[in-house]
């Protein structure tokens, strides 16, 4: 048990680390990071995701998603269309503007995080990719 905290301590830290220097960076231009976090998980899409869909891949609850996504869409990043299998529900888009909001802060923050794990060798690349997508569910156990 104490090498399963020591090893959930050491990647919290490295998480806040790494987020503060991120978030510190001067590439977010009018958005927040976790704005461009759902910008940039709708932008790995090839087709509209419902509000549901999205949740499962940003660290927001349900109520604070959708507040996100109604001001994202009010500044004309998102499109909201229905869902032709719910009427209820509605999908999700980038718009064109959001397509090139996403784009333009992708680069430099893509930049960013090269910057940060260039401490690590290609093979410890690697290896921190098949960890971590084990422990998110991507791998089977």
């Amino acid at each position: 048990m104490p090498r399963a905290n020591e090893a959930w301590e050491s990647l919290m830290k490295a998480y806040a680390v790494l987020m503060k220097q991120f978030n510190a960076e001067d590439v977010w231009g009018e958005l927040t990071m976790r704005e461009y976090d759902v910008l940039y998980q709708l932008s790995k899409c090839d087709s509209p995701l419902r509000m549901s869909e999205l949740n499962r891949h940003v660290l927001l609850s349900q109520p604070a998603l959708s507040r996100m996504v109604d001001r994202l869409a009010d500044r004309g990043l998102v499109d909201r269309c229905p869902d032709p299998g719910d009427r209820r529900g509605v999908r999700l888009s980038l718009t064109p503007a959001g397509r090139e909001t996403q784009r333009a802060i992708g680069r430099p923050h893509a930049r960013s995080v090269a910057r940060a794990l260039s401490v690590l060798t290609p093979q410890e690349l690697d290896q921190l990719a098949a960890i971590t997508g084990k422990l998110a569910g991507n791998e089977e156990r």
